[in-house]
């Protein structure tokens, strides 16, 4: 199987392109569990990974992680032992994510699989070492649109300076990677095309990916997955209901004119490199911040993020906290037991 991982930052459309992808017999794409991000921090407290009962511990940390996920893997059983068979050649974490995978895509019947974790692109290195030619897609939106929509998320920053910093690293990440690989192995497309334009966009996804347009990717939203999807969580109400064709610019009413030079100023220059014109701040007029700025911006995004959460749903918060609680016992496990090094 040849994977195919999504890069980018949230609130940018991922989900629904995710669902679209779904409707494809080739390609199986479930909603990520974000293996890399919660897992990678933890591998070197679990010991030398070519000793059985460490490797073995971390295949069933794994599966965990992916059985609590929010939006449950549908009709998949993660047998452990058959997952440490397959990792018999490497014993890595991307070795057992890859195993996982797969396992989900032939379950469904397909020939290969899609990671929707965009945090991913902050794990190339480590996609590049253990996949064999593996494909991307990247996907942007612009910044101030995905500003305005973490700033009423139960997840990401809150201040628009911490989110336009964030914004900016993750697209540079994904800028340097379009520069560095083949373009075969490539795909770029902006949230604005996708949702002005989805069948166009589409078609030009599949020829990418090798597999013929369907039409039923535009009947995504009448799926149980997408139902499960917006059964699970606020952020992903909109996927019952066809594409949003004018859901953009929403920041030209909804950020205030400080945000908007705070983001400009921090983000202007990939702003430029997408293509997204500036309101305020022109090029070479930025604001510049001050460590003492910077550390107002931070404690008021602490302020925001812990405020966010009185308001949201609190089953939504719930269904996260099944994987936080997991993580929290991992860590507190791996401090306790002496593994093998």
């Amino acid at each position: 199987m040849v994977p195919i991982f999504m890069i980018g930052t949230q609130r940018s459309g991922s989900n629904l392109l995710r669902l679209m992808l779904n409707q494809l017999s080739e390609i199986a794409s479930p909603h990520p569990p974000h293996i890399f991000e919660r897992i990678c921090p933890l591998l070197d407290a679990y010991g030398d990974l070519n000793i059985d009962q460490n490797f073995n511990q971390l295949i069933d940390d794994v599966c965990k992680l992916v059985e609590l996920n929010p939006v449950e893997w549908q009709g998949v059983d993660l047998d452990r032992k058959g997952i440490f068979s397959r990792c018999k050649s490497s014993r890595r974490l991307a070795a057992i994510y890859q195993s996982i995978y797969d396992i989900y895509a032939e379950a469904q019947g397909a020939e290969t699989w899609c990671c929707k974790s965009l945090v991913n692109v902050n794990y190339i290195d480590i996609i590049e070492k253990h996949f064999v030619d593996p494909k991307y897609i990247y996907l942007y939106r612009d910044g101030r649109d995905v500003a305005i929509s973490f700033q009423k998320a139960v997840v990401g920053e809150k201040h628009i300076y911490n989110i336009a910093t964030d914004w900016v690293q993750t697209q540079e990440k994904a800028l340097e990677l379009m520069d560095r690989i083949n373009a075969d192995r490539f795909f770029s497309v902006s949230y604005e095309q996708l949702t002005t334009s989805p069948e166009k966009v589409a078609k030009r996804l599949c020829k990418f990916l090798g597999v013929k347009y369907n039409n039923s990717m535009m009947d995504f939203y009448k799926t149980s997955e997408a139902k499960n999807a917006a059964n699970s969580s606020q952020l992903w109400g909109n996927v019952t209901n066809p594409v949003m064709r004018n859901n953009s610019g929403k920041y030209k009413t909804e950020m205030s004119e400080d945000d908007l030079r705070i983001f400009e100023s921090v983000a202007g220059h990939i702003l430029d490199k997408l293509g997204y014109s500036r309101d305020l701040v022109e090029n070479g007029n930025e604001l510049k911040f001050t460590k003492a700025d910077i550390e107002l911006f931070n404690y008021l995004n602490k302020l925001k993020k812990s405020e966010i959460t009185t308001i949201v749903d609190k089953h939504d918060i719930k269904r996260r906290q099944r994987q936080s609680s997991l993580i929290r016992d991992i860590v507190a496990r791996l401090d306790s037991e002496q593994y093998s090094a």
